[in-house]
């Protein structure tokens, strides 16, 4: 299991970091409004960790399929922050001041609420996710004979 969180976490990190750096390659990266797509990469990368971890065992239980996503969605969540931080301080130190205004605050922030947003969003992002894929997924309790304990 770890192998496989591990494994699509650092695939949906990847490719956050390569999208935001195409963006970042057309002039994009400042319009929040592109961060948008990340959903995508998200659900991607972890609908197909809880397809591969339930090709992999044989009784797929609900917490464990869970357990895939959510971690799998927060690894890459945390390597992107990280990420950001790193292009945030040391490369682009202007970037986090043009993403606040235009958020259009009252009051001076800095770049650490910025990173704190990326990180919650992304770890909202799975979660959410991670739900809605769990149903998809899961073994139906609906039996066969589960007609007769119908009210009539």
């Amino acid at each position: 299991m770890e192998k496989t969180y591990t494994k699509y976490g650092i695939a949906i990190a990847v490719a956050l970091i390569a999208y935001f750096l195409l963006l970042k390659l057309m002039g994009l990266h400042q319009y929040p409004i592109f961060s948008a797509l990340n959903g995508v990469f998200f659900g991607g990368g972890i609908l197909f960790a809880m397809k591969k971890y339930k090709s992999d065992v044989s009784n797929f239980e609900y917490q464990k399929g869970f357990q895939v996503g959510l971690i799998c969605g927060a690894l890459a969540s945390i390597i992107f922050t990280v990420f950001m931080a790193v292009y945030m301080y040391q490369l682009d130190a202007e970037f986090s001041t043009r993403i606040l205004e235009s958020w259009k605050l009252d009051y001076a922030s800095g770049t650490l609420m910025v990173l704190i947003t990326i990180f919650i969003m992304g770890i909202s992002t799975s979660l959410v996710l991670t739900l809605a894929f769990m149903q998809l997924l899961k073994t139906s309790w609906n039996t066969p004979d589960g007609a007769r304990n119908t009210l009539k």
